[in-house]
C-alpha cells in the first residue's frame, strides 16, 4: 500500500474520467491534470477522496464541453476508445457494465453535467453534497438531474444482464461462424435487427452509417476470410468478451458486441488508428481507492 492518496485512487480517477469523457487518451490527461492540482494543495486537503473525485469530475466537465464541439466536426460515426481490461474486470458488473460500450453510448445522448451527476451517483456511490460540489449545483438539484438522468439511461440501456458464460458462448459461436465463412450460422448468432456501427474517424474505411439488418451484415462477415488474410481473435474489451481484427498480422479493428437473449444485437467496430493505440496496455479501472 501507497500513503499518497493519489496514487491509491489512480484508478479510481481515471475510471470517472474515462466514464465522463469516453477517451482513455483525454482521461490520462485529466488525470495528470488533478496530480498537478493535489501536489500544489495536498497540505490543505482534509478528504483526500473527496478533493481528489471533484477536481477530476471538473477537469472532465471541462474538457468535455471541448470534445463535444470537435465530435460535431468528426467524419463518420464516433464511438469511445476501446480499453484493453482483464477478465477480472467482469466480476465487478456493476463496473464491467459502467464502462461497456453499450453504456458509453448511452452516456453520450447525456448533457455533461447530466452525465456526471448520474456516473458519480450511480456507478461510485458518491454523496449528493459531493456530486453538488463538484459539479457546480445544490444538493437538492442534483437529485432531480440523477432522477432524470437515471430515466433517461434506463430507457436506452440494454434491458438484461448477460452473465460471463453467455457471453463467452455467444461471441465462440461468432468468431466460429466468421472463421469459417459460415453464412448460416452468422445468421443464427445475430439478431434480425442487429445494427453495427464503425468508427474510422475518416482515417480509414469505415460506413459512415450504422448498418441493419443480418440479411445485410452477414454475408459482409461471412466473406472476411475469403478476401483477405484475415485473423479473427477473442479479447476482453471495456469488461466483457470482444473481438479483434488482424489484417496481414496487425491490428485493424476491434469490435464489441452487445448480446440479448443468446443474439448479438449491436456490433461496435473501431478502426480508427489513433483509438487503437493504447490496446498494448491493460487498463487499470476501479471503483475505489486502490
Amino acid at each position: 500500500m501507497t500513503d499518497d492518496p493519489f496514487v491509491a485512487h489512480r484508478s479510481l480517477l481515471f475510471t470517472v474520467a474515462y466514464e465522463l469523457l469516453g477517451s482513455a487518451a483525454d482521461a490520462e490527461d485529466v488525470v495528470q491534470e488533478t496530480w498537478l492540482r493535489w501536489s500544489a494543495a495536498r497540505a490543505d486537503v482534509r478528504d483526500p477522496r473527496a478533493y481528489l473525485v471533484r477536481i477530476v469530475t471538473r477537469q472532465s466537465l471541462n474538457r468535455l464541453r471541448t470534445l463535444a464541439r470537435r465530435r460535431e466536426e468528426y467524419v463518420g460515426e464516433w464511438l469511445p476508445e476501446p480499453l484493453l481490461t482483464s477478465p477480472d474486470v467482469a466480476e465487478d458488473v456493476e463496473l464491467a457494465e459502467s464502462v461497456s460500450f453499450a453504456m458509453l453510448t448511452v452516456l453520450e445522448t447525456l448533457g455533461p453535467t447530466e452525465r456526471a451527476v448520474f456516473v458519480l451517483r450511480e456507478v461510485f456511490e458518491t454523496p449528493y453534497d459531493e456530486i453538488a460540489e463538484a459539479v457546480g449545483k445544490t444538493p437538492a438539484a442534483v437529485r432531480q438531474i440523477a432522477r432524470r438522468a437515471r430515466e433517461h439511461v434506463a430507457a436506452r440501456r440494454p434491458r438484461a444482464r448477460v452473465s460471463r458464460a453467455e457471453r463467452e458462448a455467444v461471441v465462440a459461436r461468432f468468431l466460429a461462424a466468421v472463421r469459417g465463412g459460415d453464412l448460416q450460422g452468422l445468421l443464427d448468432v445475430l439478431a434480425p435487427d442487429v445494427v453495427a456501427v464503425a468508427d474510422g474517424g475518416g482515417v480509414v474505411a469505415a460506413a459512415r452509417r450504422p448498418v441493419k439488418g443480418a440479411d445485410r451484415l452477414a454475408p459482409v462477415l461471412s466473406n472476411l476470410v475469403k478476401v483477405a488474410d484475415v485473423e479473427v481473435l477473442p479479447m476482453w474489451l471495456n469488461g466483457a468478451p470482444a473481438v479483434r481484427l488482424d489484417l496481414d498480422g496487425k491490428l485493424d479493428t476491434v469490435a464489441s458486441l452487445v448480446i440479448e437473449n443468446g443474439r448479438i444485437t449491436r456490433i461496435y467496430a473501431v478502426r480508427n488508428p489513433a483509438k487503437l493505440a493504447r490496446l498494448g496496455e491493460v487498463a487499470a479501472l476501479s471503483r475505489f481507492a486502490g
